[in-house]
């Protein structure tokens, strides 16, 4: 029975896939950061593999891919991940400092990664300061034309508001995002009210940049990844031979409740930030409402923020998503 409800979800996938894979000719490729706890949960795996899939497809543009997490392994699986899909030298970055969130996974799939794929960094520690490296790259780019996608903790974001001029770019980092940022999509909060844990676990960053972010958000709510449930048949998938299989195949047995798969919070995010939101998903127009480690939620259709409320069915979205994280790189 499993096999095959997953199965035929699988070939849901091809078909949707295919259907929306050829980039219409007036569509320029999304100009994109992700950021990135990767560790505590393996969905980041995925969300990855998501990235990578659409920018081979032509959808995106890949600028960085930086850590929120100052656990050591973070980046080196960052590095894991980009250079099996081609892409070793994307900048990336890590949060400095004592107080930044340090959080590994308890399945020691980093471990893992680290051990049997190529990278060049040995430790998160070596990296460059992500906000160094959002600076940098941002300063690079035309104004308002970066997406950033972000599927962890706020640290990063909140330290790049707060930076200062300097001789990468004059401009503050509310300025600077201000400039050359067109939105962010964050997977962050529980919709229209609850505790999520990127919102709880650095809750003062959380303030900073979701009462200071001067251009559009748009969340993909707890609420939306809970359902799209994906990385068995990848798991399973004898054809396969990928690091981001590699890393479900060692997480998923840790928890009976992973059987099937998991929950795919961060593909959803980066999903959208590429893609879109239509057919997927349509917007509840607002204002994000922080409360320590909870959120709240004011309607209000001209609001600077906006979450996703569901549209395709759940079936078709895991599909595509399920799809999008087999892809090899050739």
């Amino acid at each position: 029975m499993k096999f095959t409800y997953y199965l035929a979800s699988a070939l849901l996938g091809i078909t949707f896939l295919y259907g929306c894979s050829e980039k219409p000719r007036e569509q320029e490729p999304v100009k994109i950061i992700l950021d990135t706890d990767i560790s505590p949960d393996y969905d980041d795996v995925g969300a990855m593999a998501v990235l990578h899939a659409l920018a081979d497809s032509g959808y995106a543009e890949p600028l960085a891919v930086v850590s929120s997490n100052a656990f050591e392994l973070t980046v080196p699986v960052i590095e894991v991940i980009n250079t099996y899909y081609g892409r070793k030298d994307l900048p990336t970055g890590a949060p400095k400092g004592e107080n930044a969130p340090r959080m590994n996974a308890p399945q020691k799939w980093p471990e893992l990664l680290v051990e049997k794929y190529p990278h060049t960094l040995n430790s998160a520690a070596d990296a460059p300061d992500a906000v160094t490296t959002y600076r940098k790259v941002l300063a690079s780019q035309p104004d308002t034309s970066v997406t950033i996608v972000t599927v962890g903790f706020l640290t990063n974001l909140a330290g790049l508001l707060n930076s200062e001029g300097d001789e990468i770019s004059p401009l503050d980092g509310r300025e600077l995002v201000n400039r050359k940022v067109k939105r962010l999509v964050s997977m962050a909060g529980k919709f229209p009210e609850g505790r999520e844990f990127n919102v709880l676990i650095d809750s003062t960053a959380s303030e900073i940049v979701f009462n200071n972010w001067p251009t559009e958000i748009i969340f993909s709510g707890f609420e939306i990844g809970q359902k799209v449930i994906t990385g068995y048949p990848l798991s399973q998938a004898e054809d396969i031979d990928s690091p981001i299989k590699t890393a479900y195949v060692k997480a998923l047995p840790y928890w009976k409740s992973d059987s099937l798969g998991r929950n795919s919070w961060d593909q959803t995010a980066v999903l959208v930030a590429i893609k879109g939101t239509d057919p997927y998903y349509s917007l509840k127009r607002g204002r994000f409402i922080t409360r320590g480690g909870n959120n709240g939620w004011e309607d209000d259709p001209n609001g600077p923020h906006a979450y996703l409320v569901e549209k395709m069915p759940v079936e078709q979205v895991t599909a595509i998503i399920e799809n999008l994280m087999h892809y090899q790189k050739k």
